[in-house]
């Protein structure tokens, strides 16, 4: 396996080429990514354990995610049991995708452990159990600050699990390896990632911009907020199908194996 070093302007090719095979498989892309979006919602209702059980899923549901795709390129019909790709590699496969999936929940529990010891357990009660928003609760120091610490260190660990998925269930990576390996190629490829980031953000301001005008030049502001909602989901099942590209052009795939 070797590491792809690609220039800034490759993070704009990743978000087109996302839009590109959603817009080829609309159907199947947007409804893998509503059962994927189900999946963790469910495994989240679960009593105790949801929570930790839908963070440990994460990894492998990503990887069904990233199946689909390399399937739309081929220009086949994902279907539905691709989503569960992880689970059906083999034992040898399996094992490492949990472990991988324990290991990114277990990193995403610190994150909301540490956020506690700022706020008290507001931020990461919210988060992991839910509840109501409130302008005072929002506006508490304490709570804005461990919001800002909880990002702050979750990006560091996206990064590191970003590939790790693939890098298991294609290149046979060992999970504590390929964690590493995915931080490394996000690092060496972080101007590809910025253009990336920033293509994405701005596709979707710009989109939720317009909604917003033609809302306002017909005077329908219920019109707005029930278009963003469908819009919004429509923007992250693209962006879930253009990570697929990311580890394609990031990694140089062993002989015998077409990620």
């Amino acid at each position: 396996m070797k590491l792809n070093i690609v220039p800034a302007r490759t993070g704009l090719v990743w978000a087109r080429m996302g839009m590109k095979t959603f817009l080829q498989q609309p159907l199947a892309m947007a409804g893998l990514f509503f059962m994927f979006m189900a999946l963790l919602s469910v495994a989240s209702m679960l009593p105790f354990v949801g929570s930790a059980l839908a963070l440990a899923l994460l990894p492998a549901a990503t990887l069904g995610l990233m199946a689909a795709t390399q399937e739309a390129t081929k220009g086949k019909f994902p279907m539905p049991l691709i989503l569960i790709s992880a689970f059906r590699a083999g034992r040898q496969r399996l094992k490492a995708m949990m472990t991988l999936g324990a290991m990114y929940a277990v990193g995403f529990l610190l994150i909301m452990g540490v956020s506690s010891l700022i706020d008290g357990g507001q931020f990461a009660r919210l988060y992991l159990v839910g509840g109501k928003i409130t302008e005072e609760l929002v506006l508490q120091s304490d709570f804005q600050a461990a919001m800002w610490v909880t990002l702050g260190l979750y990006l560091p660990l996206s990064l590191m699990f970003w590939h790790a998925p693939a890098l298991v269930h294609w290149h046979g990576v060992a999970p504590v390896k390929s964690v590493f390996f995915s931080f490394m190629a996000c690092y060496k490829n972080f101007g590809a990632f910025t253009v990336y980031g920033l293509v994405w953000m701005g596709a979707f301001f710009l989109a939720m911009l317009v909604v917003g005008v033609v809302a306002a030049l017909f005077g329908n502001t219920a019109f707005a907020t029930l278009a963003m909602f469908p819009i919004a989901l429509v923007f992250f099942a693209m962006f879930f199908t253009s990570i697929y590209f990311t580890f394609r052009d990031s990694f140089e795939a062993p002989e015998g194996v077409v990620p």
